[in-house]
């Protein structure tokens, strides 16, 4: 509807090999490659969104270095303004239901989904 407001939800972090719960709403996975030893199934991911994940390239380069991850955040927010329909469309998404962000990262300190949750936040990662 014209001059609704669109409810905003909250944007939970998971990591794939953690156990989906009910409170997980819409289950996304943000990784490029699929997690290691995890059956479709047993992942319960609705949605596999491949594009909005980091490229190789910045991945590699990162490495999950700590040390590296706040300029890893300027970075990969730096390719994601390059496209703007990926983020529009995880946008409408998260406008619409609540979501969880699935990630296979070792680390839930430091890994590209809370650049991504903080992006969609309109918050700093």
């Amino acid at each position: 509807m014209a001059g609704t407001r669109q409810r905003k939800h909250e944007i939970l972090l998971k990591r794939a090999y953690d156990a989906p719960t009910d409170d997980d709403g819409f289950r996304i996975l943000v990784d490029r490659l699929w997690p290691r030893g995890l059956t479709r199934l047993d992942a319960h991911i609705d949605l596999w969104f491949k594009d909005i994940a980091p490229s190789s390239q910045l991945r590699s380069w990162f490495g999950h270095d700590a040390d590296r991850f706040a300029e890893f955040g300027h970075r990969y927010r730096a390719e994601l303004a390059q496209r703007p329909q990926d983020v529009a469309r995880l946008r409408e998404i998260v406008a619409e239901k609540p979501v969880t962000l699935v990630y296979a990262a070792k680390d839930p300190a430091c890994n590209h989904a809370l650049v991504l949750q903080a992006l969609l936040a309109d918050k700093a990662a």
